[in-house]
């Protein structure tokens, strides 16, 4: 294993500045997950440290040396790209020792590393086919595995998962998960996909336009993002943002929305953007504010219900599926503990 450590990094890619000034510490044994929008910088930061980019400024240090200027095949990784890449004429067995080959390994070792490998990834019946004999997730699996014969101190993967379909991606990203448990490497992952971050990272790194928004544990960027585009790009449905005023003793406004927030009366009167996940509002009799159904998305377990309330819409989660009607009044009700705050011109948390 090796840990990964990135100061002050600057990349440039066609005359634009891609990545500005970024710092970043990844720590040995860690699934890193660098999450973002497309053209935000995490596949030309994963190619920068993977040295298949220039660095324009700043340094690349793995496993405690720095590599800033070497050579890929002298960086100890092993890189799984979006797509598969294997060479169409060779065997499965002979893309995963193809590498190991042209590297001068030993025969005997390269059979074992193909075998741990195999068994890791159940391919001990598909070593003898031919690329064009397999599926899109055993061909992933073997590009997966080409990677790990390498027996790498760090493992990069670019998006590897985005050409397969849902049922496909949910079972390698289980398969990952389990791989990383059992190797304990240290692997850093591109995606776009919120779901694959949450699922497989020990922490979450979100970028935006070059720039590191927040780093943290799934959990703790979730439930505490640090700004309204964190907030915003993480949860599905997405956070309802409701642009109010605080009176100064914790009391929440914004035309006949109300909500009380105690915490909040340290910040004294001022104008404020709250957010509210959809699964914390709670549509029952009695609540305390007033809305009305404009749309109903059924979701299998669970239904999401758009709501027009003092002229904002609004998003909620209903596990328990009542039949609403467009047009239906209903009550409703806002978790106050699970709120967040951020100021409208800073678009920081508060």
């Amino acid at each position: 294993m090796s840990n990964v450590r990135l100061r002050n990094l600057d990349i440039r890619h066609g005359g634009h500045e891609v990545i500005k000034d970024l710092d970043l510490a990844v720590e040995e044994g860690e699934f890193l997950v660098l999450l973002g929008p497309s053209g935000c910088g995490k596949s030309t930061l994963l190619h920068g440290i993977a040295g298949l980019l220039d660095v324009t400024a700043g340094s690349v240090e793995i496993g405690g040396r720095d590599m800033t200027d070497a050579e890929p095949s002298e960086r100890g990784i092993g890189m799984v790209f979006q797509s598969y890449a294997l060479y169409p004429t060779m065997t499965v067995e002979q893309n995963m020792a193809f590498g190991l080959r042209v590297a001068g390994t030993p025969k005997e070792e390269i059979r074992r590393r193909i075998a741990r490998a195999a068994g890791m990834l159940q391919l001990e019946p598909l070593l003898g086919r031919k690329p064009a004999q397999l599926s899109g997730g055993q061909r992933q699996r073997v590009a997966i595995g080409r990677a790990l014969v390498r027996e790498a101190g760090v493992f990069l993967f670019d998006e590897p998962l985005s050409n397969l379909d849902a049922k496909l991606r949910a079972e390698l990203r289980r398969e990952l998960k389990l791989l990383h448990q059992a190797l304990g490497s240290t692997m850093i992952y591109v995606t776009h996909d919120q779901v694959e971050a949450m699922t497989l990272a020990t922490r979450i790194v979100v970028m935006r336009a070059g720039r590191v928004q927040q780093v943290g544990a799934p959990a703790e960027v979730y439930q505490r993002p640090a700004n309204l585009f964190v907030a915003g790009f993480l949860g599905a449905p997405a956070m309802n943002f409701i642009r109010g005023e605080l009176d100064g003793g914790g009391r929440f406004g914004a035309g006949t929305l109300a909500l009380d927030l105690p915490a909040a009366a340290t910040l004294g009167a001022r104008p404020v953007v709250l957010g509210i996940r959809p699964e914390h509002i709670a549509i029952e009799p009695g609540a305390p504010l007033a809305g009305k159904v404009t749309l109903v998305e059924p979701m299998g377990n669970h239904q999401v219900v758009s709501i027009e309330a003092g002229g904002q819409q609004l998003s909620a989660i209903d596990y328990a599926q009542r039949g609403f009607a467009i047009g239906e009044e209903l009550r409703f009700g806002f978790d106050a503990d699970r709120a967040s705050l951020f100021d409208p011109a800073s678009e920081r948390r508060l």
